[in-house]
């Protein structure tokens, strides 16, 4: 087991860490170059890109031939950490979600001409993306199997008819990925659900409505869809016919990760700006740091954010490998989840009314947080997913992989 990283990936750590430093935390800290959605206005993302892609620092999760740096999940770990010490940072080298899910999830299933009409554009930075899956009761959120929306084939187009909601960045998008229903078997639970792409300026759908959320909010919002005839042209049918859930196993799985990763540079963050405050701050004679109360506080969060790079780092791993890591990326999802909203409560109460206050951002992470424990699938969902894994496996849960 070796937790080193080579001195390219050192070098390109440092790399990305100036480039946040001289270029992105002062956006961040100038809210006048945030819009009314408590993020960086697309016109100052923008420019950030341009800087970004001046000097490599582009995409790293897609292949050098796509204009990215070709990175694994392994060293994505480590260049997403360093790209979320600031919260636009990963929308400055266009690795931010749900973008960042549907390059990767286009780039290795799409056929070449779906790569150059959808996913060309996203690579490049010219257009967002969104994926629409999650529905309103009685369709499907965390269980795939309940979804509604229905896709009938006619000739050689697929007319779509349904409802989704929650659906990131919608608002904002020009290309989207949809799961549908392609079979009616009521008892068919592996091939009844198909992918589809298809562009904003389609007729047949509508956004009902950008959903009020706590906030902050990506470009686009969350948004409820409604599908009322949309067609889609078979060429744009994303995989084969029944193939939906492996295409969510696909996109979803490492996405998850990625957020981790990403949440994780949010969660040093917090640490960070707390260490500055309580090292500064006195009272009734003495530095907050140097209180025990402070320090255990401190200390939790420090071994927390330790436990979910581990865990992260083996998810990533085995992914690498050319495995699902179902489990492994369920681990982490659960506890950098819980560990972000540690970090982010901790920061706020050790700064007192500051925390509260919008003097720093970590009142704006401590709500982005909440979101955590639900997006990609709720917490509880996640250790069903354990549970059954240990109920398979029993002690083989924790086993070694040899050789």
């Amino acid at each position: 087991m070796d937790f080193t990283i080579s001195p390219e990936l050192e070098a390109l750590r440092l790399k990305v860490r100036a480039f946040v430093d001289e270029h992105v935390l002062p956006v961040e800290a100038d809210r006048s170059k945030w819009n009314e959605f408590e993020n960086i206005k697309m016109s100052e993302r923008d420019i950030l890109r341009e800087k970004a892609r001046a000097v490599r620092l582009w995409a790293p999760q897609l292949p050098k031939a796509w204009g990215g740096l070709g990175l694994t999940m392994s060293e994505q770990a480590v260049f997403y950490e360093e790209a979320t010490r600031s919260l636009f940072g990963p929308l400055a080298f266009n690795c931010s979600a749900p973008d960042d899910g549907n390059m990767r999830l286009l780039e290795q299933v799409g056929t070449d001409r779906q790569k150059e009409r959808f996913l060309r554009p996203i690579a490049d930075g010219k257009v967002i993306s969104a994926f629409a899956m999650t529905e309103p009761h009685p369709g499907g959120g965390s269980d795939p199997g309940m979804i509604r929306t229905k896709a009938e084939k006619r000739g050689d187009r697929w007319v779509v008819h349904g409802h989704k909601w929650y659906i990131s960045g919608a608002a904002a998008a020009d290309k989207f990925i949809l799961m549908a229903r392609t079979d009616d078997n009521p008892d068919e639970k592996r091939r009844h659900l198909t992918a589809f792409l298809f562009e904003r300026d389609q007729p047949g759908w509508e956004i009902v409505r950008r959903i009020e959320n706590m906030g902050p909010d990506e470009h686009g919002g969350v948004c409820e869809l409604k599908f009322d005839g949309l067609e889609i042209p078979d060429e744009h049918r994303l995989m084969e016919i029944g193939d939906g859930l492996k295409v969510t196993q696909i996109r979803l799985g490492p996405a998850r990760l990625t957020h981790c990763m990403r949440w994780l540079g949010m969660a040093k963050r917090c640490m960070a700006i707390a260490a500055d405050y309580t090292g500064r701050r006195e009272g009734f004679g003495v530095r907050l740091s140097e209180r025990e109360s402070v320090q255990i506080k401190m200390g939790e969060v420090a071994h927390a954010i330790q436990i979910g790079r581990l865990l992260v780092a083996h998810a990533a791993f085995k992914l690498d490998r050319g495995d699902y890591a179902r489990k492994e990326i369920s681990m982490a999802k659960n506890h950098v989840a819980d560990t972000l909203h540690l970090a982010a409560d901790t920061a706020l109460q050790l700064q007192g009314a500051r925390g509260y206050s919008k003097d720093t951002i970590v009142e704006w992470i401590y709500r982005y947080a909440r979101c955590a424990r639900l997006v990609d699938g709720a917490s509880e969902v996640h250790k069903m997913v354990l549970a059954r894994f240990y109920g398979q496996e029993g002690d083989e849960f924790w086993r070694w992989d040899a050789g």
